[in-house]
């Protein structure tokens, strides 16, 4: 009992220590009274979005066009109401954030505006993520048909991720988007910032470790491999030695390109002319034209008897 009664008083103390802790670095926790927009819920919106994307894939089966109106209606409502509220967690943070006074501000009433016009870009970003879909099927010979890309491939898993991230990010929503693109990360291992300018029929193939910058530039009709880097080539920084934000970092890449395995393409200046191959291992940062092939010279190999 005494053993007991001293591990509490140890565990007592331990709790107003890191208590203590939170007074004294104040940048990595949140304990006003407007909350922040709730990770897990931003991720059942996905999911939500998912279902409406692709209706009859995932949660919900034996949709037909008699029952299916009733369905995606009820996702749309529910989706409405959670995005108002997390859209305006969000607006609200951002103008905390920036000292500005919100007082009279309805960030409700934004949240539910922003909602909306999100809402309604879905149709449109369906053809999209369609497009997306058969440029996959028509890019890998060892696809058996759409479903098993829809199911199974984590491109097209990033790329409907992204270009929901993205209409919300180019309406002006902040976190949200980050949020929805970093859990994408974590489960497709591809990270593509919401900045991204991407264009239909975009297609990764096999995906792990692609990495495409917020600035980054894409075409039409473009396929890439797994491994690929869109980066940026050096960040400037201004007289007071801060990050200069809002310019072009990240580079370009014109319509029918093609960019194998483990190649990196650097610089906001860098540009791939329409229907060139850089081939796997490329390192990139200068631009090229259009219609030309890179590769590295192939390596001499050393063979040898194993002892």
């Amino acid at each position: 009992m005494a053993t007991d009664f001293r591990r509490k008083e140890e565990l007592s103390e331990l709790t107003d220590r890191l208590v203590d802790t939170y007074q004294e670095i104040g940048t990595i926790n949140q304990l006003g009274h407007c909350p922040l927009p709730n990770a897990m819920a931003v991720v059942d919106c996905l999911e939500d979005l998912k279902e409406i994307i692709f209706p009859g894939y995932r949660r919900r089966q034996n949709l037909h066009m008699g029952n299916v109106s009733y369905y995606i209606g009820d996702l749309v409502d529910k989706l409405h109401d959670e995005l108002t509220q997390q859209i305006a967690r969000a607006l609200r943070h951002a103008e905390d954030m920036h000292k500005r006074c919100t007082e009279g501000v309805d960030f409700e009433a934004l949240g539910q505006q922003q909602a909306i016009r999100f809402l309604e870009s879905l149709p449109e970003l369906r053809k999209v993520i369609a497009l997306d879909v058969q440029a996959a099927y028509d890019g890998d010979p060892a696809a058996s048909g759409l479903d098993e890309i829809i199911f199974c491939y984590p491109g097209v898993e990033a790329v409907t991720v992204h270009r929901l991230a993205h209409q919300l990010h180019a309406q002006g929503v902040p976190l949200i988007p980050r949020i929805m693109s970093e859990w994408s990360h974590s489960k497709t291992g591809i990270d593509i910032h919401p900045g991204a300018k991407i264009g239909p029929s975009f297609f990764i193939d096999h995906g792990t470790g692609v990495v495409i910058g917020a600035t980054t530039d894409i075409a039409p009709h473009v396929k890439i491999y797994q491994g690929v880097t869109l980066g940026a080539l050096s960040f400037d920084k201004d007289e007071e030695g801060n990050l200069v934000r809002g310019t072009k970092r990240h580079p370009t890449i014109e319509e029918g390109v093609v960019i194998y395995a483990n190649a990196t393409i650097l610089g906001g200046d860098t540009v791939i002319g329409n229907h060139s191959v850089i081939g796997a291992s490329v390192s990139l940062t200068k631009s090229i034209p259009p219609n030309t092939v890179v590769t590295i010279e192939k390596p001499s190999l050393r063979f040898r008897e194993a002892s």
